[in-house]
Order: structure tokens, then sequence, then C-alpha cells
């Protein structure tokens, strides 16, 4: 329970041998390649150059075309795995088989399917908008292609319909005689027609259209009438759906095949590591250089893997200079390992820090369990995430936050058991609705409602004890670095302060009724809290010191008030609900409604309990000794997404 100690590994080896190499520290799993920055002044670096990242776009891109592939697959039949179900488990020897995989092809095969279909997509679009362009002129029976002569003028056009066919011919007449209107059909905004005339009278006649509104039409390519363009675009549009019924049917024949494509994604995500961590290595003609991290307990394992091969390494402990640089990896066991979850999303500690996981999970836990104190909260907590560990069998991170809740559900059943809440008071307020003379009362060692301050009392007395345990964590830091005059000043002295404020409370240790212990830890609170200030800066020192520190002592220590606060609001409002359900008089309208509303309070709980539980945790508790800013430990390893990797014994 602690950060791994690390250690650095430099290693040279022929270059021929680098992806065999990759490959074994892959499977080996503990070393993160770094990429090594050239030394300035070196002329050896002169001579070195990185691998070419083209391998990694292309894996890139095929993997990319399989995950497209399995998707269109998932949606055309192939399988697709539920929430909860299990992955499928796969031999080492037979995931790592060297022989080629033909789910590369199949996805080619797949993603070119889907090209097409969108072409042909494309393609009925465009040939549907051609057809309703041509539906007002169905009715004409005019070639399309009719066009202007030397001695006519002939023009496809619309006429507003608030003008008229009447009124558009008067004026023609007027123009004079030799023009000819051949009406088409209508729709609501427009009058569609075939407009011919003789060029002598092709000026006043074009005049009279533009005045009226007229507007050109074109239809380009388009030879024969427009019922004949129309049944030639059908018959497209027929032959269009046709080809995209086969190329779906074709598709739905890989539907099979998404076992082996996920199995393919997860092979070459081994392959993109591997290339990945190619591009961070340095090399020659010859040989290669790799540099990078590896837990110093893996040592032995790793010496066995490179004398397999004709290389040279090294190892060493990194300097207190290289400590931002060095990756974090926290060593848990089966109870705090959850904490990982609440861990990684604030910040990782230092290299040089602590572990703050086991010193977390008991508070985390027994604050959590006290907010939500309910019986059967507890137990649907507990079922639920037992029920997901052991069918879904998850990755690490969901597995974390899965074992979290449980935990948290087995604290929040023993509260309730203390409180004697069980769907708040259901069982009282049911067997009163069975029997009204019924006085059945759970068993409690107190109650929320009847016991608010003793609960308060508890709440700033739990908050003492994990802001004290805090402040201890960091006494021991700084004691061990050095530092004992900020030991004293910044933490002890708060703890002769609070022994004082005690023994005043009690009246022991009083010289002439004055509390000593108190004064003392008084004077040694101003007396550190200006010993870094000169003249009258000691004086402002002391005013914030009052302000700020005692005050924000004291507020640290009330912020656990949300415990008492959160556990009284569950209990209240699970009440209001079993109360309302016991207007109906019935036991069948009572367990509907109680069971409603008992299910929004606990969703409503299990979101705020975290929420106020993780801010007490980050915010009232690291803040005494965590050290943050550490980067997790990224090794070059076996991670798969979809199956899982049976180890097999050698």
């Amino acid at each position: 329970m602690s950060i791994v100690a690390m250690k650095r590994l430099r290693l040279i080896a022929l270059r021929q041998d680098r992806e065999e190499i990759l490959k074994a520290l892959q499977r080996l799993g503990c070393v993160e390649v770094d990429e090594r920055q050239a030394e300035a002044d070196d002329p050896v670096w002169e001579g070195l150059t990185r691998p070419s990242d083209e391998g990694v776009h292309q894996l890139r891109e095929r993997r990319e075309q399989a995950i497209q592939a399995l998707t269109l697959l998932e949606q055309n039949g192939g399988d697709k795995p539920g929430l909860l179900s299990p992955r499928p488990t796969v031999a080492g020897k037979d995931f790592f088989d060297p022989r080629s995989d033909r789910a590369g092809e199949t996805a080619r095969a797949v993603c070119e399917a889907k090209r097409e279909l969108e072409a042909l997509a494309n393609e009925a679009a465009k040939l549907r908008s051609q057809r309703a362009a041509l539906g007002p002129w169905l009715t004409l029976n005019v070639p399309l292609e009719t066009s202007s002569t030397d001695a006519t003028t002939a023009l496809f056009g619309a006429l507003p319909v608030s003008c008229g066919l009447e009124k558009l011919e008067e004026e023609l007449a007027e123009a004079g005689e030799f023009c000819a209107v051949t009406p088409g059909g209508t729709d609501t905004n427009f009058q569609y027609l075939f407009f011919l005339c003789h060029n002598s009278v092709s000026e006043q006649a074009r005049e009279v259209l533009r005045r009226l509104g007229f507007s050109q039409s074109s239809f380009r390519g388009m030879t024969g009438t427009a019922a004949e363009n129309d049944r030639r675009l059908e018959r497209l549009l027929a032959e269009n759906e046709a080809k995209a019924a086969q190329i779906q049917a074709s598709i739905e024949t890989y539907a099979e095949k998404t076992g082996e494509l996920r199995l393919y994604l997860d092979r070459s995500g081994q392959e993109l590591s591997r290339e990945e961590a190619k591009t961070r290595v340095v090399d020659t003609d010859a040989a290669f250089c790799l540099s990078g991290w590896f837990p110093a307990e893996e040592e032995e394992r790793l010496k066995g893997v490179l004398d397999r091969f004709l290389c040279a390494w090294e190892t060493a402990e990194p300097t207190e200079e290289e400590y931002p640089q060095v990756p974090v990896k926290l060593k848990n066991g089966f109870l705090t390992r959850c904490m990982n979850t609440i861990t990684e999303m604030y910040s990782l500690p230092a290299y040089d820090g602590i572990d703050p996981n086991p010193l977390m999970f008991p508070f985390f836990v027994v604050f959590f369990g006290m907010m939500m104190a309910d019986m059967a909260y507890g137990i649907i907590m507990v079922a639920g995430t037992a029920f997901v560990l052991l069918k879904a069998r998850p990755k690490e991170s969901m597995r974390n936050f899965m074992e979290l809740f449980f935990w948290c559900g087995i604290s929040t059943f023993i509260w309730g058991a203390l409180t004697g809440g069980f769907l708040g008071d259901f069982i009282p307020q049911l067997l009163k609705l069975i029997d009204p003379a019924s006085t059945f009362t759970m068993p409690a060692l107190f109650t929320p409602l009847n016991d608010t301050i003793a609960i308060l009392i508890g709440s700033l007395i739990l908050g003492l004890i994990q802001v004290v345990t805090g402040m201890a964590i960091s006494v021991v830091r700084k004691v061990q670095a050095g530092d004992l005059v900020d030991a004293l000043f910044n933490e002890i002295t708060w703890w002769i302060i609070l022994a004082g404020v005690a023994l005043a409370v009690l009246g022991i240790g009083n010289v002439g009724g004055m509390p000593v212990v108190l004064i003392v830890g008084a004077l040694m609170l101003a007396l550190g809290g200006t010993r870094n200030a000169k003249g009258f800066g000691k004086l402002t020192s002391l005013i914030g010191l009052v302000y700020n520190g005692i005050s924000g002592f004291f507020s640290d220590i009330l912020s656990y008030l949300r415990l008492m606060a959160l556990m009284l609001a569950g209990s209240v409002i699970s009440q209001v609900f079993n109360t309302l359900g016991s207007v109906f008089g019935n036991v069948v309208g009572f367990v509907i409604i109680s069971l409603i509303g008992n299910a929004l309070n606990l969703a409503l709980n299990l979101l705020g309990c975290y929420v106020h539980d993780l801010r007490l945790q980050c915010l009232e508790y690291f803040g005494r000794f965590y050290k943050e800013g550490g980067r997790a430990f990224s090794p070059l390893k076996v991670e798969t997404q979809y199956v899982d990797i049976i180890k097999e014994e050698n």
C-alpha cells in the first residue's frame, strides 16, 4: 500500500532484434518506454535518428476502418454484446498467433461496401430530385431539348399563379400575332408552360414575360418529353435500389464476422502500442537505444527476458532531480485499490509523496455510509455492484468504481442498522396499514430525527479525527524531511490549542483561573505565524493569522456538518414518500408510492453523498498532507477491449 519504487532502464541492442525485444517487453508488461531527449553538445547524438511514425498512421487507419466495419455489422444483424455480458476468453497462444488474420480483409470489404452504399444513396437522392423537378412538366408533350432557332424563340419556364394564363395570352396578343403558349402543370405558386414565338416579335414578347414575372427553366442533358425522362429516371432508381439491396445483402453475410473483427481490433491494438513505443527509441543503421522506467520489484523478471537477447542494459535509481519525470504506480491491496477511482480523478501523488488510498479508504467508506444510512439502500448497492463484478468481469477502472460502491454499500447497511432505517420508516408504516393498532418501531441505537444534536456532535468529531489524521501525516513527513520547525508551528501548535480548549472546558490545568495550555498554544500560534515576517509585517501577519488561520481551521471542521445534513435529508425524504403512500389507505398504493419515492431518493443520495464525500477528502483532508502532480505509469503491455486473454502456465 505505497508508491512503487521505480528504476531507470537504459538498453542498447541490435536493430534487427528491435521488434522481438519490444514484443517481449510488451508481454512482460512492466516497462514504460519514454522518449529520450538528446543531450546538449554530445556528438554521439548526431548519428542517431528516430524511426518513422508512418507505421503508426497506417495502423490507426486500419483500426479506424475495422471500427467502422464492426459498427456497421452490429447495425446489420451482427452480434452485439450486452452491457453486462462477460468478454469472451482467448488462449494466449491463439491471441498471439503470428499467422495472417483475414479480419483485416473483412473490414476492407465491409467499408468498401459501405462507401458503395453511400454513393448509391447520393445518386438515388439526385435521381429523386430530378424526378421531383420534372413533376410539373409531365403533362407537357414537348421534347425538353426543344430550343430557339434562327426563326423562332422557344422557352420553358414558370409564371406566378397570380398572373394567370389568360392575362398572359392577352398581353402577348397585343405584342404580336406570332406567339403561342402551351400550359403544363401547376403547383401552389407557379404555372409551368412552354412559350414559342417568331423572332420578329421576340423582343416585345420577352418584355411581356419579364413584366409578368416569368422565370426560365433549363433541362440540360435531357432529351424527349418530361414523361419519357420520368420513366427513365424511375428505371434508374429501381436499378439503384436493386444494387443497394444486393450490397446490403453482401454486408449482412459478414454479420457472423463481428467476433473476428473484435479480436482483430485487440490484436492490432497491441501492434499499435509497439509502433508507438518504437517512435520513442533512437537508432542507427545497426543498433537502437531504448530508455524507460520499470518497477524495481520487477527487475528479476526483466532480467530473465533481456538475457535472451544480445544487448547491453543497465538500471539505476532515479535521482531527486528526476523525480518529476518518474511515473507513479500505486500498489494497493484488495480493499484499498478501489480508491484509485478517487485518486486518479483528483491527481496522482508525486513520486516522492505518499499513497493516499489506504489513508482515505476508511474515512470515505464510513462517511458515505453515514450519509446514506439505510439498510435497504445498502443491500441494493451491495447486490447491484456484486452482480456487475461477477457477471461482467469489468476492466480495472470500472471494477474499482464498482468495488468502491460495494464497500460503501456495506457501510450504508451498517449505519442503516444503527439508525433503524429500511427505506426510511417503510416497515412501521406498512405494518400500521395492515394493523392500525401496530406500534412496531425498528430497533435503533439512534435516529436522525430524534437524535439530531448527537449526530451533529458526532459529525464534528469525525471531521476532527480526519483533520487531525491529515495533520499527523504531515508531521511525520516533515520530521522525515527534517522540517521540525514547520511541523511544530503548523500542526503541533494546533494540537496544543485543541487540547487547551478541551482542558479549559473541563476546568483542568487552570492556574489562577487562566487556561495555561490554551495560552501557550495561542502564543506558539502567534510566534509561528509571524516568524518569517519583519517589522510592521509581523502585525499584518498576526491579523491575517487570526482572520484566516483560526477561522479557516474551524470552518474546515464545520464542513463535516454535511454528514449530518445528508443523513437527515435522506431520512426525511424517504419518510415523506412513505407518508404520501400511506394516504392511499391500502397496501398496494403505499408500496407503489413508497418504492417510487425511495428509488428517486436512492438515486439522489448516490450522487449527493459521492460528491460531498469526494469534497471532504480532496479539500479538507488532502490539503493537509497531499503532494500531487504525479504522472501515471503507462507501461508497454497487452491491453484488450473485447476479449480476455487466458494466461498459460509455462
